[in-house]
């Protein structure tokens, strides 16, 4: 990939490789759900813990990866919330969240499609992708 920036622009490797990888919503659950509905397409929720290891594995290994980025981002809406505050503390018991990282596939409506949970290596999840896509 080429990136052409000015002298006065610093465009770091971290920040390259974020453009690259999935994007993820910044809004509400709600507005998670109504973007799904708009596009037509399910939500991808990543619950997670900040002292989560498997967890600090999918945000620096996975995520960020070019191929899962294109995947993701054309098929779902992308949501990661922390399980243990906010809005991710009501998710998690609304899905009944046992541990992290907790990969939940849910339609528009709110209903889950497919659940896992663990680690997943690039390859690995965008396996799962296709087999909810393909369902």
């Amino acid at each position: 990939m080429f990136v052409a920036a000015s002298a006065n622009t610093d465009i770091t490797e971290t920040e390259l490789k974020k453009e690259a990888g999935i994007e993820f919503h910044q809004g509400s659950w709600s507005e998670a759900l109504k973007k799904a509905q708009q596009e037509k397409k399910p939500v991808f929720l990543d619950v997670y813990a900040t002292w989560c290891g498997p967890c600090k594995m999918l945000k620096a290994r996975t995520f960020p990866n070019e191929e899962v980025g294109e995947f993701y981002n054309a098929n779902f809406i992308n949501v990661a919330v922390d399980g243990e505050k906010g809005e991710g503390l009501e998710l998690a018991r609304k899905y009944k969240v046992r541990g992290y990282p907790t990969l939940l596939y849910i339609d528009s409506e709110g209903k889950v499609i497919a659940q896992t949970a663990g680690y997943r290596n690039p390859k690995q999840f965008i396996q799962i992708g296709e087999q909810v896509i393909n369902r």
